[in-house]
């Protein structure tokens, strides 16, 4: 049971490569009504987000709010299981985590499951 954690990195890791060989999809309306440009988020873009945001809370009352870099954020559309775990989407982005003093860009990663259930959030340093 020592190489479990191991495979599971290998898995994800093996996931991520394979749904970005697929394509991505987009999750940005490009539509411009009013002049300024109109970005609305995915579902599955939003609810990692807030995912993320109540985790990185959980373990620092300094953190105020993570803030998606919209022309970094990518949205991998998948129909694939980890172990016995269905995986439905993939998100990634550059982030700004915002603090009471400072603010810190990181890497977002986070694995989307059936009816919307956020599996995993990661957020790593650049």
């Amino acid at each position: 049971m020592k190489f479990t954690p191991i495979l599971a990195a290998i898995s994800i890791n093996a996931m991520i490569g394979f749904a970005l060989m697929q394509g991505t999809a987009l999750a940005q309306d490009s539509s411009n009504s009013s002049g300024s440009e109109d970005k609305s988020l995915a579902p599955e873009i939003e609810v990692c987000r807030a995912s993320g945001l109540i985790a990185l809370k959980e373990r620092s009352s300094a953190v105020k709010d993570v803030t998606l870099d919209l022309d970094s954020v990518r949205l991998i559309k998948v129909n694939s299981k980890i172990a016995s775990t269905d995986v439905k989407a993939i998100v990634l982005a550059d982030v700004n985590v915002e603090k009471k003093k400072s603010d810190k860009s990181q890497n977002f990663i986070c694995i989307v499951g059936e009816k919307g259930k956020v599996l995993l959030t990661v957020f790593s340093d650049q």
